[in-house]
């Protein structure tokens, strides 16, 4: 169990800092302290990087659960027709 929940909280971190990078790729490079300042005024909220990692967080988790059940069933079904 410990395991999984390392991999999932190392899976949205990966997803956290990527989104920052490519959504915001030129205010990291030029100034990136002004631009951490500057989250508390945004149009989206202070909390919106978590928020909008979240969301892509649980899409992915969703698609991944699809295939999960694709393929049990999937097994399930080869092996009964043996």
């Amino acid at each position: 169990m410990k395991k999984v929940l390392i991999r999932e909280v190392f899976l949205y971190v990966l997803i956290f800092i990527l989104l920052s990078l490519i959504m915001h790729f030129q205010a990291w490079i030029s100034h990136p302290i002004e631009h951490i300042k500057a989250l508390p005024t945004s149009p989206f909220g202070p909390f919106h990087p978590f928020v909008f990692s979240f969301g892509v967080y649980f899409f992915i988790l969703i698609i991944r659960l699809f295939i999960k059940v694709v393929k049990k069933a999937i097994d399930k079904g080869s092996k009964t027709k043996i």
